[in-house]
């Protein structure tokens, strides 16, 4: 069953949200683990994806957006419309709402910034999964 991991973070920024995926799919990429990463849209695909080359000079993400037409995949994905029917390891949701493949994933990650329609969508996501009796596990990290 997919386990699922709320990261609640202590900043409004959407940059906020952006740094600390990219700190999630670092370390999961270093340990082995293939990625998808979803979007709400477009320009938050785009944001993901300038964020991860920009990152950390000293470290590579091999990454690619899911809508490049490349013959190989690549163990991080970033995509918004699609259903990325290869990968079924973890889910890093960045929309706001949950994706009806998720469950397919052994993990999913959602990560979430103090403002109203994080919040909000957050609370949502939590009772879909909640009601579904998928495990979960909620870290603060406004606390650290």
């Amino acid at each position: 069953m997919t386990r699922i991991d709320f990261y609640i973070l202590p900043g409004a920024a959407l940059q906020d949200r952006w740094l600390f995926a990219c700190r999630l799919i670092e370390k999961a990429y270093k340990i082995g683990h293939q990625l998808y990463v979803h979007t709400d849209d477009e320009e938050t695909t785009a944001c993901i994806d300038d964020a991860l080359w920009q990152y950390r000079s000293d470290s590579f993400i091999p990454h690619r957006r899911f809508d490049q037409q490349l013959d190989m995949p690549a163990p991080v994905e970033i995509g918004h419309q699609h259903d990325p029917k290869e990968h079924h390891d973890i889910l890093i949701n960045l929309a706001h709402e949950t994706p009806a493949f998720f469950s397919r994933f052994h993990r999913v990650a959602e990560v979430v910034v103090q403002q109203p329609r994080s919040l909000d969508a957050s609370r949502k996501s939590y009772a879909f999964y909640r009601d579904r009796g998928y495990p979960m596990k909620t870290h603060d990290m406004r606390k650290k």
